[in-house]
């Protein structure tokens, strides 16, 4: 059974850092993507950075979105079967859960949301003075 434990959240001062991480187990796809999303009060989830594992992709192709491109990175450590987000420059606006989900994909391109089977049960991230 696929499982996703986020970890990591926390709260911080404006201009502060946080890596969440997101330990995985049961996997038993080749080809798959593993998402980071939030959700902020009365806002709907939206997706932050995606990984892409497949057989192919040995660097691991990567999305940001818009609002955290530069300041957050996402990386992946295949022995561990962790997949983190380092948070950096970290805004007021960031504040969110965060959580991490994946779907199993071998296309080109990235899955919509409605692809995501799995996800972790959230971690919290608060960015204020």
């Amino acid at each position: 059974q696929v499982q996703l434990v986020e970890s990591g959240g926390g709260s911080v001062q404006p201009g502060g850092s946080l890596r969440l991480s997101c330990a995985t187990s049961g996997f038993t796809f080749d080809y798959y993507v593993i998402g980071w999303f939030r959700q902020a009060p009365g806002k709907e989830r939206e997706g932050v950075s995606f990984i892409k594992n497949s057989l192919t992709s040995t660097n691991g192709d990567r999305w940001y979105a818009d609002a955290v491109k530069g300041r957050f990175a996402i990386s992946r450590d295949t022995a561990k079967k962790t997949v983190y987000l380092q948070m950096d420059s970290l805004k007021p606006e960031d504040t969110a859960v965060y959580y991490c989900a994946t779907a199993e994909w071998a296309e080109s391109g990235w899955p919509p949301e409605y692809e995501y089977d799995y996800w972790g049960q959230g971690t919290q991230v608060t960015v204020s003075s």
